[in-house]
């Protein structure tokens, strides 16, 4: 459908997260490179954040993935719950997505696509790994708020990439961001002799 040759041009309401578990951090080990909290993806890139998590806002339910023993993909309905600055995942007691979690942190979460075929607000997707939060005052101070079914397991979600999709005018238009990068923006039409990325301004 795209052309893989590439033509580069240079280019440029949430409570703080310090009095929940000390803050946003940035989770080691794991797999897919240096993994932020979702407080540091408002920091950096805030513009980019807002479209991000309001795509992920206008519905409840989202596609979760996460590994199986064997290494295959599992999906499964979760919903994604932005709270004091950071990705909260809820899962219930002896869930399968959790016993995954436990063994390899990794995940993707795909924001429901709604009706139709317009996706208005874009196609979004973060991938990262998911850090079980065991504090009793952290838990039982989300558990006050959001009033889920109780006993239940809490992760907070540290990124490692975000991923927006749209279409405009023409082209379609592709916005990632990983940590310690810049923006990145790539358009793209199924006749281009070459693709067109954008770059945004290096954080920091």
């Amino acid at each position: 459908m795209t052309s893989e040759s590439t033509r580069v041009e240079g280019g440029e309401g949430i409570e703080g997260v310090a009095d929940v578990e000390g803050g946003a951090g940035r989770a080691g080990g794991g797999g897919g490179g240096e993994a932020v909290g979702w407080s540091v993806v408002r920091a950096v890139v805030p513009e980019f954040a807002g479209r991000v998590q309001e795509r992920f806002g206008a519905y409840r339910h989202h596609v979760f993935a996460t590994l199986r023993k064997d290494g295959a993909p599992r999906l499964t309905g979760l919903e994604a719950d932005f709270r004091h600055g950071e990705l909260w995942l809820g899962m219930m007691v002896g869930s399968r997505k959790v016993l995954d979690l436990r063994r390899d942190p990794r995940f993707s979460l795909h924001a429901n696509p709604g009706p139709g075929a317009d996706l208005s607000g874009g196609d979004v997707r973060v991938s990262g790994r998911a850090v079980e939060v065991t504090d009793p005052e952290v838990v039982a101070r989300y558990a006050a708020v959001v009033k889920p079914p109780e006993p239940f397991h809490l992760f907070r979600a540290e990124l490692t990439e975000a991923v927006r999709t749209y279409v405009e005018d023409s082209y379609v238009v592709l916005e990632s961001w990983v940590p310690g990068r810049p923006l990145r923006t790539i358009r793209r039409m199924s006749d281009d002799a070459a693709l067109r990325v954008e770059l945004g301004r290096a954080p920091g």
